[in-house]
């Protein structure tokens, strides 16, 4: 009975841990989606949120629900410049171009990290997330739940805006023919600036959230990367909802492998996951063959 309460127990924070790996990588799979863009820099995307809530927001004092606005918008203004000056010129040369400057861009960004903030372990405190919330048999971190919570109302805001709003209809047509969107009048540079700024947004957010559960360093960005990119071959290029079902996926398969392997196995389930998903269905699960 208490081995069951165990499995139980890593099923449940799996699924909420999986939420916020979705929302972690639904700026990659925006990118990727949108612009063609495969961006190596995303892990150190997220991890600038984490480094920004450390040093800039709470030290301001601002509440941490305050602060993750704050985050996403300053992130937004940080990224805009660097599609606008490093990738928008590439925008005619092959995708390898802006996929190596991305990788460029990581390296440096690393590197700015270990100069500013050292080699050292850092953690974010979310309120009162540190306490825990026991249902029965079912106890997990409320990090978790408020994590969670936050992830599908930041993924259900970001669905609304692409799909209700005409900066999403620009942004559709852009992803879908962006000649002909060009053609009928889309400024699709505009779009592309304005898709990598809202990529990089996500991306802080949950940069945050992930930070507030698991500790990071300024390479630890890595690890969230090949994350991302098994959530967005489970769900499909580009779909939002897809997205957050290979997030809860991969965070119920990471939980049951931490559970039977390790902890240290967790990120060896999602590189398993990403070249399974690759080799038998790259479309993803909610993808559609040949689309």
């Amino acid at each position: 009975m208490e081995n069951v309460d165990i499995v139980i127990n890593s099923l449940v924070s799996g699924v909420l841990l999986g939420g916020v790996l979705a929302l972690a990588a639904l700026g990659l799979s925006i990118v990727l989606g949108v612009m063609g863009l495969v961006n190596l820099a995303h892990g150190e995307l997220l991890i600038a949120g984490g480094y920004l809530m450390v040093f800039v927001m709470q030290p301001l004092g601002l509440s941490s629900l305050l602060a993750l606005p704050l985050v996403a918008v300053l992130m937004a203004a940080l990224a805009w410049p660097l599609q606008r000056y490093m990738l928008q010129p590439l925008a005619d040369k092959p995708p390898e171009s802006a996929m190596m400057t991305t990788f460029g861009l990581s390296i440096v960004l690393q590197n700015v990290y270990i100069m500013l903030f050292h080699a050292d372990t850092r953690s974010i405190q979310f309120g009162n997330g540190v306490s825990s919330i026991q249902i029965g048999p079912v106890g997990f971190g409320r990090i978790y739940l408020i994590g969670f919570v936050l992830s599908i109302v930041v993924i259900l805001a970001v669905h609304f805006l692409i799909s209700r709003t005409a900066f999403g209809r620009d942004l559709r047509a852009s992803a879908s023919d962006p000649v002909a969107a060009a053609v009928n009048g889309v400024d699709v540079r505009r779009v592309h600036g304005w898709t990598f700024a809202l990529g990089a947004a996500c991306a802080g957010v949950g940069g945050v959230l992930i930070g507030s559960i698991f500790a990071f360093t300024p390479i630890s960005g890595a690890t969230y990367l090949l994350n991302a990119f098994a959530i967005v071959v489970l769900g499909g290029l580009g779909n939002i909802f897809g997205t957050l079902v290979g997030g809860l996926l991969l965070g119920v398969l990471q939980s049951l492998g931490g559970l039977m392997l390790g902890d240290g196995y967790r990120d060896l389930v999602g590189l398993v996951l990403l070249l399974l998903m690759l080799a038998l269905r790259p479309q993803g699960l909610l993808g559609r063959k040949g689309g």
